[in-house]
């Protein structure tokens, strides 16, 4: 996968690019990681600002809208193609001033692209 693609949505989610995410759970291949607190795009760089609540000690984490696997509106929920632990040890989202900071997000960029490609579930 090209690095800018992990900063925007896959071409069979290009329907839901525009969609307000806010309040969608998002759960990860093992596990629910919290739900979508806001979704920016600052230099070209798209992601969602996710609240973790109690399972990463009240955090929010940044996940870039390129490991997004699936979007169900009905449900309201994003699924990534990512592991609870893997998002936990992305570089730790600190403040809001951070989505707006190239050197942040690209060192966010940079791991998530590093990340082992997984195979998605036939059905």
């Amino acid at each position: 996968m090209p690095i800018h693609s992990i900063w925007s949505y896959t071409p069979d989610l290009s329907p839901v690019a525009e969609r307000d995410l806010t309040g969608y759970t998002v759960v990860a291949s093992d596990g629910t990681i919290g739900h979508v607190d806001r979704q920016a795009d600052h230099h070209g760089m798209r992601h969602l600002v996710v609240d973790t609540g109690v399972w990463v000690f009240g955090r929010s984490v940044l996940v870039p809208v390129g490991v997004v696997s699936t979007v169900e509106p009905g449900e309201q929920r994003v699924t990534v193609s990512c592991t609870r632990a893997e998002v936990k040890e992305a570089p730790r989202f600190r403040t809001d001033s951070e989505t707006m900071d190239p050197e942040y997000l690209t060192a966010v960029g940079d791991y998530y692209h590093g990340l082992p490609a997984r195979e998605e579930p036939a059905g």
